[in-house]
């Protein structure tokens, strides 16, 4: 089962459904913003990726932070803001057969998803 993570209203994430959708393949979406999701995966995510990949800091919720938060980032201080702030994790973050993607790009998902 694919399961595709992220906000219902971003940009791209619109782009990936659009995409997923006329491509017929099924998924599940899971918001990031529902309790415990992001803090429930996050560790797991990390080990796969990284959080420097994780991180969205061209969002606006990165630009809201303010310079103390931003300061000094390491991977501790990445993970706890994207805990407290899930829409800091960059998105869509798509998971199929124990690999990851994140972010969309119909060639990516093509190769991932065929």
């Amino acid at each position: 089962m694919i399961t595709v993570f992220g906000i219902r209203n971003c940009d791209t994430m619109k782009k990936a459904f659009a995409w997923l959708d006329a491509n017929g393949v099924a998924y599940e979406f899971c918001d990031y913003r529902q309790p415990g999701v992001v803090a429930a995966r996050l560790p797991e995510w990390n080990r796969c990726v990284g959080w420097q990949e994780l991180l969205n800091t061209r969002g606006l919720t990165w630009r809201r932070l303010s310079q103390d938060e931003r300061a000094g980032i390491d991977e501790a201080r990445a993970l706890q803001l994207m805990v407290a702030h899930p829409t800091l994790v960059r998105r869509p973050l798509v998971a199929v057969d124990g690999q990851l993607l994140l972010g969309f790009s119909p060639e990516c998902f093509a190769r991932l998803l065929d």
